[in-house]
């Protein structure tokens, strides 16, 4: 299985968007400074992920979540908080 995954920095207002295929691994280099991309804004926790067959297309999934309306649609589906009562 192929993931694509929502991480947030846990010190500031910064949420980065990959695919991966060992999810466990990806999260302890995000954590570790080891991606030019996120060593700033350590440390991260998931946010969500989404499991797919292949490579390809979790690469496609990643691209279109990186757009303005796949940003939309994780807003608006994925990434919904529910309000405390």
């Amino acid at each position: 299985m192929w993931f694509v995954y929502i991480i947030k920095s846990t010190v500031s207002d910064f949420t980065y968007i990959g695919s991966t295929d060992d999810l466990t691994r990806r999260i302890h280099e995000h954590n570790d400074g080891l991606s030019q991309s996120t060593k700033h804004y350590r440390p991260f926790e998931f946010e969500a992920y989404i499991a797919v067959k292949s490579e390809k297309k979790a690469r496609e999934l990643e691209k279109y979540f990186k757009t303005g309306s796949g940003k939309a649609i994780l807003k608006k589906r994925i990434l919904t908080h529910e309000a405390s009562a």
